[in-house]
């Protein structure tokens, strides 16, 4: 089949930013016949119950990605059974790259990568805890869905948390994929002290009720608050809420050492029962001593992501920024800060514009922020901070209570499903689960039944038409930008089946997860811990590589390399199917993005010489 080469192409892309030209070359086929389109693992319970199977039937790849054996493949139709693609899928290393050595065998494409588990874009994440702590679970959660694993360092010792890394690096390993693993600090806690009864006090509403700085045990008139930031902090007017909000109390006088507060909701009030502040911004860190020792071990074993708690203002992500530099000054690749919102003062002023211009990931923590802010109010907050971290760029996770029920319970009820869909549909990078996974009875089938949700919502045409109709504007001017609002308009006006994109520190397959594509992006790193800060980002299918595979004096080579890891994920699988190809030169160049490039997956023997 012959093939025609346009060397420079002068592309428009009409985008909402204006339009930009970017110089590409292009290489098509002459009467291209139509692509076999590829497994998008649309939902419903054929689709369940064919996982369930295959899970807990005993279908596993084998121990290592690069060994896997696949069946035979018969020969795409297009560019023929001497085609590089179909070499590749046979593991033959029969065709000679550009500079005259055979190209090298890659890992076959067993028929698990094309699975609902592997179409998806939305990101899981799966909190472990005694339900799933063996490496036989921990699998089939990932092999379930779940693209991120969260350590709670409120609970279990170091021990534990280790053990549980080196699994999920057995995993990662096992499955040549990159997987993230989070580390979730626990933050302060604030407590009352303890009553001389030791079935607590009931208050009455309307009674007052003091809040002091004396240790002896409280009675049905005071108690011991032994935080005097919040007595400082506290104005006439602030409310406190006592046991996760079962108890409210409005401060209508203080003084020195106390706050005399009456009762608006009457409740019973026990030992070191927690108190929210939702009116005031403590002078307090959100880093207690326990804190800085787990962070201090999360960084000695090596998490991808800190989840920093009780985030209360900017300064908090430059005081943990700080820590983190210091700890390893020398790190190219720190972890990652992702922040929880849960306290109103996130949202005073620009506050959260700030926060998440500082840290590189935000999550919605609903837990706190639903006992500190009006219920009615959090699913419009939901909103408003996925709306910003979408503006600018930053994965955002919905987290907390997502699909309860499911701890004791093998299904979840409708309003959960809605609840986690509606995160979806919003435009969140990740969904996450916390107890459903850590305690419940139902782990693996929590993770299965957010997949459903995410492949259901996903294969919505209200879906794709909303991420459109507010796909953020990149207004920064730098040439990596334009390349990417070119390849995203290429990749559509091709109908390429993925945009990969060749990167060291992740920036640009970040900006591509920003605009929201309709093609997966295959973001091919030489550093592995940027392939597990991407395994957060909405639609990135990370691929380590190690700069030994890299010839970045040779993009033709770079190019094949593309062709292969498109085959190896399955997300090309005709000869015909276009990658959209970006890189940087100088490579390893952060944000140096300046090249694009659309090749058939056939590989170099059909390919134009310009390329």
């Amino acid at each position: 089949m012959k093939l025609v080469s346009t060397a420079v192409l002068s592309f428009a892309v009409s985008a909402a930013n204006g339009f930009i030209f970017c110089p590409v070359s292009l290489t098509k086929a002459v009467n291209p016949i139509s692509a076999t389109a590829l497994n998008h693992g649309r939902g419903g319970m054929a689709a369940y119950d064919a996982q369930m199977a295959s899970i807990t039937g005993g279908h596993q790849p084998a121990a290592s990605i690069s060994s896997v054996k696949s069946p035979t493949i018969s020969a795409p139709t297009g560019y023929g059974s001497g085609s590089y693609l179909d070499s590749l899928s046979r593991g033959r290393t029969s065709t000679v790259g550009s500079a005259g050595s055979p190209a090298p065998a890659i890992a076959q494409t067993d028929n698990y990568k094309s699975s609902p588990r592997w179409r998806k874009k939305t990101k899981q994440l799966a909190t472990l805890g005694p339900a799933s702590s063996s490496f036989e679970m921990i699998e089939k959660l990932f092999l379930a869905g779940a693209d991120v694993f969260r350590l709670n360092f409120s609970h279990g010792e170091y021990a534990q948390k280790k053990d549980l890394l080196d699994i999920i690096r057995q995993v990662e390993a096992k499955y040549d994929h990159p997987i993230a693993i989070l580390g979730d600090l626990q933050g302060p806690k604030l407590r009352v002290g303890k009553f001389a009864n030791p079935n607590g006090e009931l208050l009455q509403e309307g009674q007052i009720f003091r809040f002091d700085l004396d240790e002896t045990p409280g009675t049905n008139q005071r108690v011991l608050l032994p935080h005097p930031e919040i007595i400082a902090a506290s104005e006439l007017g602030h409310v406190l809420l006592i046991d996760d909000g079962k108890v409210k109390l409005v401060v209508v006088s203080k003084g020195p050492g106390y706050l005399d507060c009456q009762v608006v909701v009457a409740g019973m009030i026990k030992d070191r029962k927690g108190v929210n502040t939702p009116d005031s911004i403590l002078e307090i860190s959100c880093l207690t001593p326990k804190d800085r020792a787990d962070l201090d071990y999360m960084l000695s074993i090596g998490v991808d992501w800190v989840a920093l708690s009780f985030v209360q203002r900017p300064e908090d992500i430059v005081e943990i920024k700080r820590l983190i530099m210091n700890h390893n000054p020398n790190s190219a690749f720190p972890p990652h800060i992702m922040a929880k919102i849960e306290k109103p003062s996130c949202f005073f002023g620009d506050n959260l514009e700030r926060i998440v211009e500082l840290c590189d990931g935000i999550m919605v923590a609903r837990g706190d922020l639903g006992v500190e802010c009006a219920p009615e109010d959090v699913p419009i907050l939901q909103k408003h901070i996925i709306n910003e971290c979408r503006k600018q760029g930053k994965p955002v996770v919905v987290a907390t209570q997502m699909l309860e029920s499911m701890i004791e319970s093998p299904t979840p009820t409708r309003a959960e499903a809605s609840d986690a869909a509606t995160a979806i549909y919003d435009g969140a990078d990740a969904i996450m689960l916390s107890a459903e996974s850590a305690a419940g009875k139902y782990p693996e089938e929590s993770v299965l039944m957010q997949q459903r949700i995410i492949n259901r919502v996903e294969s919505d045409p209200h879906y794709s038409a909303y991420l459109r109709s507010t796909r953020p504007r990149i207004t920064d001017g730098t040439t990596a930008s334009a390349i990417i609002l070119a390849a995203r308009s290429i990749a559509m006006n091709v109908n390429a089946k993925v945009i990969a994109s060749f990167t060291v520190g992740g920036t640009t397959a970040r900006k591509a997860s920003m605009k929201r594509p309709e093609q997966p992006v295959m973001a091919i790193s030489p550093v592995i811990e940027t392939c597990r800060h991407l395994a957060m980002s909405w639609g990135v299918y990370p691929e380590y590589c190690p700069n030994e595979r890299i010839d970045s004096d040779n993009f033709r080579d770079m190019l094949r390399l593309a062709c292969e890891i498109g085959l190896k994920k399955g997300l090309v699988s005709d000869d015909k199917d276009l990658l959209v190809v970006t890189a940087g030169f100088p490579f390893a160049t952060p944000g140096a993005a300046n090249i694009i490039r659309v090749i058939p997956a056939a590989g170099p023997t059909f390919w134009d010489e310009t390329l």
